[in-house]
């Protein structure tokens, strides 16, 4: 597979391309500094210097143009401000799902959070959970064979290779490793197709729980 993956440099992105490239697939990682391309190398994929706030999605359709799937794992960040999330965590994923469509690549996995929700009420951390559950509604109208993916609070811990996944799971932690590893597992299963869970910590090995779901 060739798999294009928008927010390259982000933590679980890098962990992402090195688990796909390590595998064989040929992996692209849209980037939007420079500086970024010798991490992307490193982690066997090819650096796409695309800034997903600046282009529009015809531009974004030609960055993703060939592969086979997109991962929307871009984000304002924590110490980004309202604005921010609005045109990266919600406009950014939409401009991918325009460009996965005009492209007709059919797979689509985002990583969302735990507790997204269009209607959060509140400022703060409200603002990203609405901007995640907006983006989430708009792929699940999309038409894309999507699978979304609500981790829980994230951390750099190593990853164990065991989680708990679900439609609604206990609230609790989850180290990037694994999340990249359960997306890398949900590129090679189809009975994700459709599906939105829920991800944490767990005793469940990744294989396993992906294809109980």
């Amino acid at each position: 597979m060739q798999i294009a993956i928008a927010g390259g440099h982000g933590k679980i992105a890098l962990i992402l391309a090195r688990l796909l490239s390590d595998r064989g697939e040929e992996v692209r990682s849209l980037i939007r500094k420079p500086d970024h391309e010798h991490d992307i190398r490193e982690a066997g994929a090819e650096p796409v210097l695309c800034d997903l706030e600046a282009v529009g999605a015809d531009e974004l359709a030609e960055a993703v143009r060939g592969a086979d799937a997109v991962v929307f794992a871009a984000g304002a960040g924590p110490g980004s401000g309202p604005e921010r999330k609005e045109t990266v965590d919600y406009g950014g994923a939409v401009k991918l799902i325009e460009a996965a469509r005009a492209d007709g690549i059919a797979r689509y996995l985002m990583i969302s959070a735990m507790g997204a929700d269009p209607n959060a009420e509140g400022d703060g951390f409200a603002v990203y959970l609405r901007a995640k559950g907006r983006a989430d509604e708009a792929l699940r109208s999309s038409g894309l064979d999507h699978t979304i993916v609500r981790p829980g609070r994230l951390t750099d811990d190593p990853g164990t290779g065991k989680v708990q996944i679900g439609e609604h799971v206990e609230r609790g932690e989850v180290p990037r490793a694994d999340v990249a590893a359960v997306l890398a597992a949900c590129l090679g299963a189809p009975n994700t197709i459709g599906r939105a869970f829920e991800l944490v910590a767990g005793e469940t090995p990744i294989g396993e729980a992906v294809s109980s779901l």
